[in-house]
């Protein structure tokens, strides 16, 4: 009798043969403070001056207790320092570049550095991010948004400036066409005239009524504005 052949391994089909993971979404509004791994870090790396280790060790321990991150709608801010503080903040439209850098130390530690430039002239980085596990999602994430805000840039130059403000222009222009137009009128061209000269009867009544125009729609403007 054949035998029948073995039943499929629910995990065969999954990569490393291991059940498929499901990672977190990735929220960098979670970050606030640096990993503690990044206080490790600056252990070893005091440590390598030797005699000199508490000298060294010191600012980077006031370093990593004051360091604060803050990731919102507008940009990202960095606030450092315990006697000295400095504070830093990037939109993201000013980001022009963004680059991810780990050493030997920092990867055993899974740390990376993220380095923010802008377009300020100068080769250092504007705001270097430490002590970041999720250093390629924040980056992939920052550039996203760093686009978006390039993309609505971009777009507000190609569409014009906004309803508001082009209503705003647009009565402004009428108010000095109606004041032009007045002008003409209260200056005796036509029938005001004592000795009108020929065609400036029908000159005035043109003036009039472009001026009854421009007026309505100075009205209709307002009445559209306060709708919106």
């Amino acid at each position: 009798m054949p035998s029948e052949p073995p039943a499929p391994s629910p995990h065969r089909d999954s990569p490393r043969g291991g059940a498929q993971r499901s990672t977190a979404q990735f929220d960098p509004a979670s970050i606030e403070r640096p990993d503690p791994r990044l206080l490790t870090y600056y252990l070893i790396v005091s440590l390598a001056s030797l005699i000199f280790a508490p000298i060294v060790f010191l600012p980077l321990f006031l370093r990593y207790k004051s360091l604060r991150y803050r990731v919102d709608r507008d940009g990202i801010s960095m606030r450092v320092g315990v006697l000295f503080r400095q504070e830093v903040h990037l939109t993201y439209r000013r980001i022009q570049d963004i680059h991810v850098t780990r050493g030997l130390l920092q990867r055993w530690l899974g740390l990376a550095t993220i380095s923010l430039q802008t377009a300020s002239g100068s080769a250092a980085a504007e705001m270097q991010i430490e002590g970041v596990l999720e250093a390629d999602a924040l980056r992939d994430w920052l550039y996203a948004r760093m686009r978006g805000a390039a993309g609505d840039t971009e777009g507000e130059a190609l569409d014009g400036p906004a309803p508001g403000r082009s209503a705003a222009v647009a009565r402004g222009a009428m108010a000095g066409v109606e004041a032009g137009v007045e002008a003409g009128v209260e200056a005796g061209i036509g029938d005001e005239a004592p000795f009108p000269e020929p065609g400036s009867c029908e000159a005035t009544r043109v003036l009039r009524e472009i001026l009854l125009e421009v007026r309505a729609l100075r009205e209709r403007l307002d009445e559209l504005e306060r709708r919106t």
